[in-house]
């Protein structure tokens, strides 16, 4: 197959079309090419236990997985995978199965006999993983490790070739080896380097039946270095198929959030051909989750054309973020905003705050603002009762209202429509900001002229089109390349009464616009039969996930594997119910030491499991108290924190 310059993802932001890979066959389903995107789950069992780990990956199968992988420790469990490779298919099931594996190349060897394919991890293969001590490596010794690596992989590929098994590079952000830290960082190049060592001895071997994985916690470092994979690799003429997923996403709202804003922002560029969603549950739940999303980002095939923007050949590797100018606390270096949308409400009452995350003092009577409280709402309509209403939130009413709200509230803010704007000339509306709902499309030059001749407008961009990503994306493209620096925020509607649809639906569309610079706000409208306060949660949640505005505690947490000696998904749970209030920190929750150092880089405080019935306590990547009882685990980790001054009394009765 030929491989051009079409392929380049970079070349069309605005119009979907997938990347088109070379083919991996992996048992009876094969990967890229033009295969369909593939979904994959990972089983938490023990892999000794042989009936546990057949009856869970037959859940698992059943719930949609096309591919299941397994946890390969050692030597002992490579040779387990045998006999649940035949009892699977003793009972019908012939699904691919995946070996996985860390530091122990001989059970590599091993495991390649009997499955389909088998993951290692370039961190640990061969390396030592960092200890972050910045050893320095001279070229001599640095060219003598790449000999090492040489030396371990090809008798495997050999192995696999004979077998027929598949070869997947996974390449975890959490376990960089100090010869790759010591030359490029903790950097995206850093990790793409660490993959391409082993992809080129796989292209001079000839061996093709391979698949990629870069990996992070981080949904920003996932992404970007992802991206700089794909560009990389076709300046070296390789098109290999690539496995998607955030690791370490965590779980329910949180983890569906993470995993689609990370997952998705590549899905929308046409990246990826097996995606795995890594929730701290149940592994059969993750499948139909996968599958939603895949699905939902495949609908934009084939849509109406977005007309291209003019020289929009864009280097996404290396995109700029949009400056904007400040207006009121919207655009500049402030947060984005966040806009609820009430103007589905009825009627204009007293309780529109809490809908909004206003929290009323039953003895004052006085609006406190909550954690997760937007900045503004907008309501088609005016009342005295505005006057009541916080000192901190915006009011946002149609131009034809503004005038009666001022008398009430020096808060209100008027909202034009495009051809209102065009044909106003808005010296009656004195207030400090002119929101302006528009689309792509309307940003005619007489608009985007009258837009910069007024520093006190803020966009709000909507979209409907099929691929509603993509046109915002070239709404703020457009922008860049007029000069045009009002603020945007970004709006989004949809008609869901599932709440997880609404969950990936709108952190796919939305989350990269954000970690890609390009938004000042957000606001997603539902007319489905869901409360106000899920839309709101969801909005401040793609905020957190793109790493753009902090609101509530990140925890960072695993989904488990056959390596975890502990209950994962109740210890998460009791680090949740303890931690929660804590909104100025980040909490890893690592059920075993594979990636647990290295995956929480950037946390503050780390629980990680080290043994049966033992944790170990980190801050940041400093282990302070080493396989300490899991039982006290809790209480200790509380003491750290309290000792390193970063405690806040929980004030919520």
């Amino acid at each position: 197959m030929s491989f051009s310059h079409h392929n380049n993802f970079c070349k069309d932001l605005f119009n979907y079309s997938r990347r088109v890979s070379s083919e991996s066959f992996i048992g009876n389903t094969a990967m890229g090419a033009g295969n369909p995107i593939r979904i994959q789950s990972m089983t938490n069992t023990d892999t000794n236990d042989i009936t546990a780990s057949v009856e869970q990956a037959i859940r698992m199968i059943e719930s949609g997985a096309e591919y299941v992988r397994l946890t390969t420790q050692g030597t002992k469990e490579a040779e387990n995978l045998k006999f649940i490779k035949e009892e699977l298919v003793k009972r019908g099931y012939e699904t691919p199965l995946v070996a996985d594996i860390h530091f122990n190349p001989k059970a590599a060897t091993i495991a390649a006999k009997y499955v389909d394919k088998v993951r290692i991890n370039p961190g640990n293969f061969v390396d030592k993983r960092a200890d972050f001590k910045n050893q320095e490596y001279g070229e001599v010794k640095y060219q003598e490790d790449l000999e090492k690596i040489r030396e371990k992989l090809i008798p495997l590929l050999r192995i696999c070739k004979e077998n027929k098994t598949a070869l997947r590079i996974g390449t975890n952000h959490g376990s960089l080896s100090d010869r790759i830290m010591s030359r490029y960082g903790d950097t995206p190049r850093g990790m793409v380097e660490a993959t391409l060592e082993f992809l080129r001895i796989c292209k001079e071997q000839n061996f093709t039946d391979v698949a990629i994985s870069i990996k992070s916690s981080n949904t920003v470092m996932m992404v970007k270095t992802v991206r700089l994979l794909v560009c990389e690799m076709e300046k070296e003429n390789m098109f290999f198929p690539l496995h998607l997923g955030v690791t370490e996403a965590g779980e329910g709202e949180d983890g569906r959030i993470k995993s689609a804003v990370g997952t998705g922002a590549l899905l929308n560029d046409g990246i990826g051909d097996t995606v795995r969603i890594s929730l701290t549950e149940d592994p059969e739940i993750e499948s139909p989750v996968g599958k939603k999303l895949v699905d939902y980002v495949l609908e934009k095939e084939n849509h109406k054309t977005i007309a291209p923007v003019e020289n929009s050949d864009v280097d996404l590797i290396n995109f700029y973020k949009r400056s904007s100018l400040l207006v009121q606390n919207i655009g500049s270096s402030k947060v984005p905003v966040v806009l609820s949308d009430l103007s589905h409400e009825r009627y204009l009452t007293a309780d529109l705050p809490e809908k909004a995350g206003y929290v009323q003092d039953q003895d004052t009577l006085e609006w406190e603002k909550g954690k997760l409280a937007a900045d503004y709402i907008y309501v088609n309509g005016y009342e005295p009762v505005f006057s009541d209403y916080p000192e901190d939130l915006g009011i946002i009413v149609d131009q034809e209202c503004w005038e009666l709200a001022d008398q009430y509230t020096d808060k209100s803010y008027p909202l034009f429509q495009t051809e209102e704007f065009l044909n106003d000339n808005l010296t009656a509306f004195t207030c400090d900001i002119h929101f302006v709902e528009c689309s792509y499309n309307d940003l005619s030059q007489a608009f985007i002229n009258k837009v910069i001749a007024n520093p006190k407008v803020v966009l709000i961009c909507q979209s409907s089109h099929q691929n509603a990503f993509a046109e915002q994306r070239a709404f703020a493209l457009k922008l860049i390349q007029a000069r045009c620096k009002a603020p945007v925020i970004f709006k989004r509607s949809f008609i869901d009464s599932n709440l997880e649809d609404l969950h990936l639906k709108s952190s796919c569309d939305l989350g990269s616009l954000f970690f890609d610079g390009l938004g000042n706000g957000i606001s997603i409208v539902n007319e489905g039969n869901l409360p106000q306060s899920e839309v709101l949660s969801t909005e401040f949640g793609i905020l957190q996930a793109a790493r753009v505005r902090t609101s509530k505690t990140e925890f960072v947490s695993c989904p488990g594997c056959g390596r975890t000696l502990f209950q994962l998904q109740d210890v998460v749970a009791e680090v949740k119910k303890e931690f929660s209030h804590l909104t100025h920190l980040k909490i890893g929750v690592m059920g075993c030491i594979v990636n647990g150092p290295g995956e929480m880089g950037d946390v503050d405080y780390g629980y990680v499991g080290a043994g049966p019935g033992k944790v170990s306590l980190y801050k940041g990547h400093e282990l302070l108290i080493k396989n300490i009882p899991s039982d006290t685990a809790i209480e200790e980790l509380k003491s750290i924190i309290k000792d390193n001054g970063d405690w806040i009394d929980d004030n919520i009765n």
